[in-house]
């Protein structure tokens, strides 16, 4: 019988199927859904994956046994059921394992109007009832079952991401999209129907075994057939989705990586503009360029840790209108709060396409920092090595130390951050400085005590 812990994490549930879970969990996850949201009626999703359309449709049959109405939206991206969740004032779960391999799925879940579901905000009493239930007798039907209908939902995703982003006046342009074989080659088609865009389609046929690449484009090697396309075509720019495609990332027109810090200042800018002197939320890993370029346009940089949760909590609390990562997640106010990196990328269509010049000149007032991106090393003791870190730069004459997420070391030419992952043995690094020569020298000085 599968340890629960096991594939319920600080955000989701994930897991290999059918090893660590399959429908009949699934039905008792749609039950204890119900149960905790208290919802007389649900929204859900699925992406691409073979066992997605049987989990979803098992987690519907036990959100009705309770007496709950369910509306499956079908196949659709994670960004398009937190639509449905917002448009439609329904709690939502979505059926995905993002960019995790073809074996793995997972539910991301949330309450009506895209409200975060994590441990601290319904998913720990999700699991102590599917525990329950598993190990009792299972849940009790409700006198009357609830109903399950269809609706779909896409066109008006497409028509409410455009109306926040006005294209119209944006010479043409040439996009190159990598799909991934995810969720992106279902809704990019209906996002830039109309729109003055040469689209060129990589991998938008849906296979949940992903054939060509991982759907993971946070990894360098899979947008390697992305960035050789955009150089092949002379496109100007070149989008990839990850496999839910939540996430956006960009290749400028030379198939160079934009990092997400840029993008997230070039955003934050766009709907500064939209929103004078508004807050916009980033993580404490983007570049020192997201906060200055946000004072620049009169609003206030707030810093959180990293992940969804965190950053939808503090635009809850601030009341923010943009928030960024540095792992490619974007959020929007005009978007309940939520990440979709779909509105993302039509912000830098519509930025690169009101003017004249390549992407690389664009995002160059953006991108002000040299950066080593995201280093992992495997470690037995992560309390220990991040110990030993701290002692080597405590007390050291110019530095200045917090332990937000992890521990982060600034001082006036670098900064670095090292934080524990939630769910492998790894400590990842991230180094920023004002020259590529001390991003070198403070990653080899921090390896050197990390590794040992």
């Amino acid at each position: 019988m599968t340890d629960l812990s096991q594939i319920v994490k600080a955000y989701d549930v994930r897991g290999v199927v059918p090893d660590q879970w399959d429908e009949t969990l699934a039905e008792l996850f749609g039950a204890a859904f119900a149960q905790v949201t208290g919802a007389a009626a649900i929204v859900t999703g699925h992406d691409m994956r073979p066992s997605s359309p049987g989990l979803s449709r098992a987690f519907a049959r036990g959100a009705a046994a309770r007496g709950t109405n369910v509306t499956e939206i079908g196949l659709c991206s994670t960004d398009q059921l937190y639509y449905a969740s917002g448009a439609l004032d329904l709690p939502g779960a979505m059926f995905t394992a993002s960019h995790n391999p073809a074996q793995y799925n997972g539910i991301k879940m949330c309450r009506a109007g895209a409200a975060p579901v994590g441990q601290d905000t319904g998913l720990a009493e999700i699991r102590a009832l599917v525990e329950q239930w598993r190990d009792g007798d299972g849940p009790q039907p409700a006198d009357r079952p609830g109903t399950i209908t269809q609706r779909d939902v896409l066109g008006d995703y497409a028509d409410h991401l455009r109306g926040l982003v006005d294209l119209t006046g944006i010479r043409p342009l040439k996009v190159v999209v990598d799909a991934g074989n995810g969720m992106g080659g279902h809704t990019v088609p209906t996002v830039f129907e109309g729109l003055p865009i040469e689209l060129d389609a990589l991998y938008f046929e849906l296979d949940g075994t992903f054939p060509n690449h991982e759907a993971n484009p946070l990894d360098p090697k899979n947008i390697t057939d992305l960035q050789a396309r955009v150089r092949e075509t002379g496109a100007d720019i070149g989008l990839a989705f990850d496999g839910d495609a939540d996430r956006c990332f960009v290749v400028d027109g030379d198939g160079e990586p934009v990092s997400p810090s840029a993008i997230t200042a070039l955003v934050a800018a766009r709907e500064l503009a939209k929103y004078p002197g508004g807050t916009v939320i980033h993580n404490c890993i983007t570049s020192w360029s997201v906060p200055e370029v946000v004072k620049e346009n009169g609003g206030t940089p707030v810093r959180t840790r990293v992940g969804h949760s965190f950053i939808k909590g503090e635009m809850a609390r601030t009341g923010a209108i943009f928030g960024g990562e540095h792992s490619a997640h974007y959020y929007f106010r005009d978007f309940w709060n939520a990440d979709t990196g779909m509105l993302a990328a039509l912000h830098v269509l519509a930025a690169l396409g009101g003017q004249d010049g390549p992407l690389s000149q664009l995002v160059a007032q953006y991108d002000r920092y040299a950066a080593s991106g995201e280093i992992n090393s495997t470690v037995d003791d992560q309390t220990g090595r991040l110990a030993a870190v701290r002692a080597a730069y405590e007390g050291r004459e110019g530095t200045e130390l917090d332990e937000l997420d992890g521990l982060t070391i600034t001082t006036a030419d670098w900064w670095f951050n090292l934080r524990p992952s939630n769910t492998e043995p790894l400590l990842r690094l991230n180094v920023e400085a004002r020259d590529r020569e001390t991003v070198e020298r403070v990653r080899d000085e921090v390896l050197g005590i990390v590794r040992g």
